[in-house]
Order: C-alpha cells, then sequence, then structure tokens
C-alpha cells in the first residue's frame, strides 16, 4: 500500500480523539477558553450528559468575525503572541480544542466585542465550516456543542451512564472554579445538582469562601493555611488537618500557574508530607497553589493539559512536602471539629424519649434506651445508693444504671488554671482508657493510649534527631524467637535499629538476643517489640527506595506503641494532667500514629441542644 496524505477532516477526527475523549474534557476546554477571555462569569449548561448538548456562556472580551473565522481553524490561537512555548501565561494555546470539537460534533459560536454593534456567528458540523454571519449576541461569547461524537458513532459506545458523564463535568467545573476564585461559576443541566459559585474577593479569605463552597462548609473550621515562597516559587492555599480526610484523593487539587492539574509528582508529595501522621488508605482534602516562572514548568506533556512537567521536579517535590509538613506540625495539635460532631451524633437518641415523672415506680420504669439498653440492673439493687464524683445520689433514678467509671480525678482539687488549657482539667477516668475534662466551654474526651503513643514517638524523633535515642542495658537480655525469614531481616538491619536504641545480636536458628532497648520502651513487652519492627521492616521491604528518614520513622512509630501507657491503665489525676499538657506542648498530638483522633471535643451548647436545653 502506498503512503498517502490523510483527508484535512479525518486528520481533525483523529486529533479529537487526544483532546475530546469525553464530554467533560470538552467543558474544560471551552470553560478555560472563557477564563483567557477574562470572563467574570461563566454559564455551562449540559444535557445528556454532554453528550446531547454542551453550552458555555461567558461575558469575556469576545471575537471580531475575523478572528471567529480563523478560531475554528487547526492551530491558530490568539495566546502565543511571541510564539514562544516555553513562557505560556494562558490555559489553551495549541489552537486545537474548537476544530477538535467541531470536527466530532456540531459546533455554534456566537460572540461579540464591546466595540462592536452586532455580534458575529459561525457554525461547524462534522468539520465542514459555513460562512461567518452577522448575529444578535450581548457582549461575550456563547459557544453550543450539540450531538458530541455524531461524526465519530464508535466513540459514543466508550461513553459511560449520561448521570456518570454529568458527573465528570462537575468534577470539571469544580477544579476551575477552586482554579479561578473570581469568577462566577453557574452549572445546571440533566442528572446534575445545579450551583451556582459567586465570585470570591482576591486573596487568602475569599480563596478559603470558594473552598469551603466546594468541599464543603466543614473544610473551613479544619483547614490550615499555606504560605510559603522560595527560589521563586510559591505556594499559598489550605489543607486539611490530618484527622479531617476522605476514603479517595479526589479532594487533592493542585493548580499551577493557575492550571488545576492531576500530577503524579504533586500526589506523591502529598503522601509523603502525611505518611507519618495519616493512615495509607485515607487522603486529606487540600487546594494548593503553585505560582513558578513559566518557563519553569512545561505544561505540554499531555494532550487534555492534565499533567505538567517540572524544570527541577526533586526541588518542587521537597518544596511540596516541607510546606505541608510544617503546617501540619503547626496545626496539628488541633483534632477535627468532624469527631465532636460524630460523638454527639452517636449519644443523639434514635427517637424521642418520653418525659416521666422524676420518682417513678419501678415496676413502671422506662427502660433505657440507646447505649444502654442492653444493660439491666439487678433487680435486688437498692433503691438508694451512693457514688464519688461525677454521680449523684440516684436515689432520684433508681432505674437508670450506667457503666462504671473511675472518677478519682474529682477527689482532687481542680487547679483553676488548668481549666482555661486548650485540653482542660482532668476530672474523671472511664474504662480504664478514656480521659474525661473539663474546659471553660465544654468537655474533651482524650484516648490515653492514642495520645501517649504519639508522645512517645515525637520523643523518640527527637533524641534521634538530637544526641541520639538513649538506650537502657537490659539486666538480664532477653531471647526473642521469630521465623527465620523475619529474624533475618532484623539483623540485616542491625546498624539502624541500633540507631534507634534497640541492640540485638544473633542467637541460633530463628532466634534474636536482645540486650538494649529504648528507655522511652523500657517495661515493655519486649517480644512484642521485635515482632513489630520485624513487620515494619517487612512492609518496606529491603533496599526499599523510600528515604531512610521515612524508613526509620516507619519503624520508631511501630516501636512507640510499646512505650505508650496501655488501655486499661488507671491513671491518677495528676499523671492524667500531665498528659494533657504534655500533648499541648507536642506537635502532632492531635493524631496518634496511625492517623486516628487522639481526643475529640465537645462544645457545652452542643451538649445543651442534644439535651434540648437550647
Amino acid at each position: 500500500m502506498h503512503v498517502r496524505r490523510l483527508d484535512p477532516i479525518l486528520v481533525d477526527r483523529i486529533a479529537a480523539g487526544e483532546v475530546v475523549e469525553r464530554p467533560a474534557a470538552a467543558v474544560k476546554e471551552l470553560v478555560e477558553n472563557a477564563v483567557d477571555a477574562g470572563a467574570t462569569s461563566i454559564e455551562i449548561t449540559v444535557e445528556a450528559g454532554g453528550r446531547r448538548l454542551i453550552r458555555i456562556v461567558d461575558d469575556g472580551r469576545g471575537m471580531t468575525p475575523e478572528d471567529l473565522e480563523l478560531a475554528v481553524e487547526r492551530h491558530a490561537t490568539s495566546k502565543l503572541p511571541d510564539g514562544d512555548l516555553f513562557a505560556i501565561n494562558t490555559l489553551g494555546f495549541r489552537g486545537e480544542a474548537l476544530p477538535s470539537i467541531g470536527a466530532v460534533a456540531r459546533l455554534s459560536i456566537v460572540s461579540r466585542t464591546v466595540e462592536a454593534e452586532t455580534g458575529s456567528a459561525i457554525v461547524v458540523e462534522a468539520g465542514i465550516k459555513s460562512p461567518v454571519r452577522p448575529a444578535p449576541a450581548p457582549k461575550g461569547t456563547r459557544v453550543e456543542v450539540t450531538d458530541l461524537f455524531s461524526a465519530t458513532p464508535a466513540r459514543l459506545k466508550f461513553l459511560k451512564s449520561d448521570r456518570s458523564e454529568a458527573q465528570a463535568v462537575a468534577e470539571i467545573v469544580k477544579r476551575l472554579a477552586i482554579a479561578h476564585p473570581t469568577v462566577r461559576f453557574t452549572l445546571s443541566g440533566e442528572h446534575i445538582t445545579a450551583f451556582t459559585y459567586p465570585p470570591e474577593e482576591p486573596g487568602e479569605h475569599g480563596f478559603l469562601r470558594r473552598l469551603s463552597r466546594v468541599l464543603g462548609s466543614e473544610f473551613h473550621e479544619n483547614a490550615m493555611a499555606i504560605g510559603v515562597e522560595r527560589e521563586g516559587v510559591r505556594l499559598s492555599g489550605f489543607a486539611s488537618l490530618p484527622t479531617y480526610h476522605r476514603g479517595t484523593g479526589t479532594a487533592i487539587h493542585f493548580v499551577v500557574n493557575g492550571r488545576p492539574v492531576r500530577d503524579k509528582l504533586l500526589l506523591g508529595a502529598v503522601r509523603g508530607a502525611y505518611a507519618d501522621v495519616m493512615a495509607s488508605d485515607r487522603h486529606p482534602v487540600l487546594a494548593v497553589m503553585i505560582d513558578l516562572d513559566p518557563r519553569s514548568v512545561d505544561v505540554n506533556v499531555h494532550p487534555a493539559k492534565t499533567e505538567v512537567r517540572f524544570r527541577d521536579p526533586a526541588f518542587v517535590r521537597g518544596f511540596v512536602v516541607g510546606a505541608l509538613k510544617e503546617a501540619i506540625t503547626r496545626y496539628a495539635f488541633r483534632a477535627s471539629s468532624t469527631g465532636g460532631t460524630r460523638t454527639l451524633e452517636s449519644l443523639r437518641p434514635q427517637g424521642a424519649v418520653p418525659l416521666r415523672p422524676a420518682y417513678p415506680h419501678r415496676a413502671h420504669a422506662i427502660r433505657p434506651t440507646g447505649a444502654f439498653a442492653n444493660w439491666q440492673a439487678p433487680l435486688d439493687a437498692p433503691e438508694a445508693s451512693y457514688t464519688s464524683g461525677l454521680s449523684e445520689r440516684q436515689a432520684s433514678l433508681p432505674d437508670l444504671a450506667m457503666p462504671s467509671a473511675d472518677s478519682r480525678a474529682t477527689l482532687h482539687e481542680m487547679e483553676p488554671q488548668a481549666e482555661e488549657s486548650p485540653l482542660g482539667a482532668a476530672r474523671a477516668q472511664l474504662h480504664g482508657t478514656y480521659i474525661v475534662t473539663q474546659t471553660q466551654d465544654g468537655i474533651v474526651i482524650v484516648d490515653q493510649h492514642a495520645a501517649h503513643e504519639r508522645l512517645v514517638y515525637e520523643r523518640l524523633k527527637r533524641e534521634r534527631a538530637s544526641s541520639g535515642i538513649a538506650r537502657q542495658l537490659l539486666l538480664i537480655p532477653e531471647v526473642v524467637d521469630l521465623d527465620p525469614v523475619d529474624a533475618d531481616r532484623v539483623l540485616s538491619e542491625a546498624s539502624s535499629l541500633e540507631s534507634l536504641g534497640l541492640v540485638v545480636e544473633p542467637f541460633g536458628h530463628g532466634a534474636l538476643l536482645v540486650r538494649e532497648v529504648p528507655s522511652a520502651l523500657a517495661g515493655g513487652r519486649i517480644k512484642a517489640l521485635v515482632q513489630d519492627v520485624a513487620d515494619a521492616l517487612a512492609e518496606w521491604g529491603q533496599g526499599a527506595s523510600s528515604p531512610l528518614e521515612e524508613r526509620l520513622d516507619a519503624v520508631l512509630s511501630r516501636m512507640s506503641c510499646h512505650g505508650s501507657i496501655r488501655a486499661g491503665r488507671r491513671l491518677r489525676p495528676e499523671e492524667m494532667n500531665a498528659l494533657l499538657r504534655e500533648m499541648e506542648a507536642t506537635p502532632l498530638s492531635g493524631q496518634c500514629n496511625h492517623g486516628r483522633p487522639t481526643y475529640v471535643e465537645l462544645k457545652l451548647s452542643d451538649i445543651e441542644r442534644l439535651f434540648g436545653r437550647r
């Protein structure tokens, strides 16, 4: 077969497959054109998920008849005035979007500049362009795409349901709305919950308001501000507290020079920054803008312009990781506000409880509901009993019983200044696991094991970074039997483990002799400690590509669990308060090593609403 030139219309249809793979891609290209045209308001309408209709109306600069005729030609653009591909300051620049869409659908454009008395219109259908004609139009541009992929029916088979395609359109619009908070965005149509994001004022406060509208109102209360600049690269935006997270990474937004991107390098930087404070199967919520010299980033590496390539990727990754870690360290004493909300929801009764007399007869007592539904007091229990601490005399509530609580904290006088502290003053310990504290405007419930686990971990990291982890020599070295593979794995990392305060030696086949342990872990279960270290080494793998610092931190995280206060251990009041004060002084104490919150806070106003007092 001889070599021949393809038909120009066929060339356009092939190119359209790279640029417009689905309706959402067409919406992205058209909205980006509107933003580049200086629009302050953009309205998007879709029908049948965008397959039947896509309409974009903006109030931008508009186009003259001459510009309109050229705009639907291949590689015709107004966005490269000097032809320099290394200094791109606009979202679009190739001149492919409009002709590609026109090659696979019916494309209609009506546009008018502010100086023109009337507008101009052009239609491109299946790659065939009609002449430009006059048309009535307000200032700006209206683009309508109907019967998408009608010229390439085979591509229709690859589209998902209309609802799925509509949701993809909504996701694209949300990402563009985050990238351009000063622009009004309106989306409506079939299979979509219509929304409008009003324009926000420039600056940090306006950006946070736009994020609260797009990412949810709870984000505002759980956001950490980021604003760092170094070597001509500036990071700004907001990231969520480690205890505020999602099950997928769809709420991670990066904007590079005004362009929303989904870049593997940046997503990897986020995972690295949160690795020490969030479970591996959870993802933070964040929106960060990266502004740098256009010559330092290549935006021309992906047909849909969803990925970028940095000139110095190692610097950018390290910069993002460092900025996020600094914010986490600065803010992560706080626990997310959603913890208290979930706690209140779990406490709120499912149905209304009828009122009862103050002294009901036992035979007619109302049965406990909710958490106490399966508990029943002994039939021979005395009608009146006394307990110390939180409980009052129970003669008035003979049928209402509750789980036992160690309330010895109330036997000591509470220091007035302790209640003014962020975590308040300890008032009781429940079930040997949870510390209840009183603050000025509510109560706090602390998981003593999770909190102390984080404190021990941070203490070990500080010791390793300064003078080295303090070690304690065991009076009688302990022999630990392991699987031979695990034993070999631990012995191969003996030098690294020694720097972490754990000194081991071989002691026969599949056995280790432990001579020293970190002082902070003295008294713990040594066999469980060594087994956890072996598991951590297996998880990271021999010769893992992750930085040594991250691997050592992973081992320390496992080790710290064995030096922390165990659940079930009763604490004295002074021990509880000491734990609270150390939490307040320790960064990252708002979550344990596994990313779970160490405490939840309940405001007094919320508790009063729970009991109908407000």
